[in-house]
């Protein structure tokens, strides 16, 4: 069983697709995707549609929520949140739902995946699974919503668990993946000019795919 992280997609649907074609999971493989799902990106609707049906194909994987997840969930019943969100990619998170998009148009499965479904963070024997970032002093339980939600990355986590720290949120505009040993952050940037970055957590093996559909592979140093 492979554990394969997937970066910020943010409504990068066609990267998305693109992605999870070179990667191939099989049934048994655990992909724990970072959040980050919605806004900014042509198709936020289609990229919960596609995890919301992953759920039956994949009954491994984890589903993070990141902070633009947590702004439209709030955004739905807080009329100073809907503001905020919309400002930062709600426009076209709901256009992605009809011309113009309303938050009735957004299905009851997308709002209960978000709400019920995801999760705030993951950790595994050996990793530490979180979206934004997290005090390396307190163990994933204790950790507050401002770290693992908003809080960019300034250097690596070094977790008092000896856990590698597996992250988004920090875009890397350049579409490579900022590797510090001990913390790996694979927001590359997908709605943008980079890519859509998938991780095996154990073996450094990466691929990435952009929006045009290419796709290109490496490898991190010393995960063998």
């Amino acid at each position: 069983m492979r554990t394969l992280a997937i970066g910020d997609i943010h409504g990068a649907s066609a990267a998305l697709d693109a992605l999870l074609a070179a990667v191939r999971p099989k049934a048994a493989d655990r992909l724990v995707f970072l959040g980050d799902y919605v806004d900014r990106g042509p198709d936020s609707a289609g990229v919960l549609s596609r995890l919301v049906d992953m759920r039956w194909s994949l009954p491994n994987a984890v589903f993070l929520r990141g902070n633009h997840e947590l702004m439209m969930m709030n955004a739905r019943h807080d009329r100073g949140e809907r503001k905020n969100w919309l400002s930062v990619g709600g426009v076209q998170c709901l256009q992605s739902y009809g011309n113009p998009g309303r938050f009735d148009d957004i299905p009851a499965g997308h709002w209960f995946f978000l709400d019920r479904e995801c999760v705030d963070s993951f950790e595994t024997d050996t990793h530490l699974f979180v979206h934004a970032n997290l005090d390396g002093e307190r163990p994933l339980d204790e950790q507050t919503e401002s770290m693992l939600f908003w809080e960019f990355l300034t250097g690596p986590v070094r977790h008092f668990s000896g856990k590698t720290v597996v992250c988004g949120h920090t875009s890397q505009r350049s579409g490579d993946i900022l590797d510090l040993g001990d913390t790996v952050c694979i927001d590359t940037f997908a709605h943008g000019s980079g890519w859509l970055t998938g991780l095996d957590v154990r073996t450094g093996e990466y691929w990435q795919a952009n929006q045009r559909g290419d796709v290109r592979t490496g490898q991190l140093p010393d995960r063998e």
